[in-house]
């Protein structure tokens, strides 16, 4: 919650930008199919588990941005990492690159698992 005498901090702001999913939403998106799904951890992170197909593409990584600016920018993108503010960061960085159909895991995967089983180790 905001307070009135504090401006709203810089990742909210990104946030409200965006495309955002609940974990319900989000897994009912996968399903559709025609999805590419995105996981923005670091590659020790996705080895200790990920969503079935995702990808790994690491935030953090030296070479995020010019991974990210080959890809298509058509298809529809599902983007999470473990809290939700890598993602957040991401997926802005896709639509700045000109992606327009990104969808942002709200509170990552620690809200799937809230809501799902565990994530484990595939």
């Amino acid at each position: 919650m905001e307070h009135p005498h504090c401006p709203p901090r810089r990742w909210d702001l990104l946030k409200r930008q965006l495309d955002n999913l609940r974990p319900e939403a989000f897994r009912e998106r996968m399903a559709r199919g025609d999805v590419q799904l995105l996981d923005v951890r670091t590659p020790e992170e996705y080895a200790r588990g990920h969503l079935p197909g995702a990808r790994n593409l690491d935030y953090l990584g030296e070479d995020f941005l010019d991974t990210m600016e080959a890809l298509p920018p058509e298809p529809v993108y599902l983007v999470y990492c473990r809290t939700g503010r890598r993602s957040v960061r991401s997926c802005t960085l896709m639509r700045n690159a000109g992606f327009r159909r990104v969808f942002h895991l709200d509170g990552g995967l620690l809200a799937w698992e809230e809501v799902f089983e565990p994530v484990a180790e595939k």
